[in-house]
């Protein structure tokens, strides 16, 4: 890789997108095919950069009871009463793996106003009202004020989210670091692509050895 997008670890950022027990959990009601598998590989690079105090932050999708700030995608079957992430449910929560406490639990109204909410050091969750962590939300501010340069992406469902907001990282000139075997829905052309535009794409065994050094 190149200077311009050789990834820094001492200036990075995990972002994790989506772990909530709703979209992992077997049977849960919008569960996602190969997110828990998944799960093991996120949680050891949340170990990992919690090991060197590296900023990482947890982004969450919060759908109100009414549909009103739900994607037009998915707003009819909200409205009509699917339970999905709903803001103070269980299932709204980051999966058990994630968290750096099992008494921690997400603040639905501090994170729907928009602010983060810290969760231990340098570690924070984040709403997003649609696909990309960028969108809408205060996530560029943050990572400038700490001269964040390089984004960390895992999650839940490559073709949505995790790749929206590598997108959205990558227009902003972030450098980016794609962890697929950490995140679902991964396919093969879709990596590809993001290698074309300048992602690092590491496994979580190289991801790991390149954070803790």
């Amino acid at each position: 890789m190149n200077e311009y997008v050789r990834p820094h670890r001492d200036s990075a950022v995990l972002l994790t997108i989506d772990v909530q027990n709703d979209f992992t959990l077997g049977g849960a009601p919008a569960e996602i095919d190969g997110t828990s598998e998944a799960v093991p590989q996120m949680r050891r690079l949340v170990e990992a950069f919690r090991s060197r105090r590296e900023p990482i932050v947890h982004v969450v999708r919060l759908y109100e009871a009414d549909g009103s700030n739900v994607d037009r995608c998915r707003r009819a079957d909200v409205e009509a009463g699917a339970d999905i992430v709903r803001p103070g449910t269980d299932g709204s929560e980051l999966v058990a793996e994630l968290k750096p406490s099992t008494e921690m639990r997400l603040d639905a109204d501090r994170l729907l106003a928009g602010e983060f909410q810290g969760i231990g050091p340098g570690e924070h969750v984040l709403y997003k009202p649609r696909w990309g962590a960028f969108y809408r939300t205060g996530l560029t501010d943050f990572l400038e004020t700490r001269s964040v340069d390089t984004v960390v992406v895992c999650g839940c469902n490559f073709p949505n989210c995790p790749r929206t907001t590598i997108y959205e990282a990558s227009e902003r000139d972030y450098r980016v670091v794609f962890v697929p075997d950490a995140t679902s829905g991964v396919y093969e052309r879709g990596v590809r692509e993001l290698e074309n535009i300048g992602v690092a794409v590491k496994e979580t065994d190289e991801a790991v050895e390149w954070i803790t050094g």
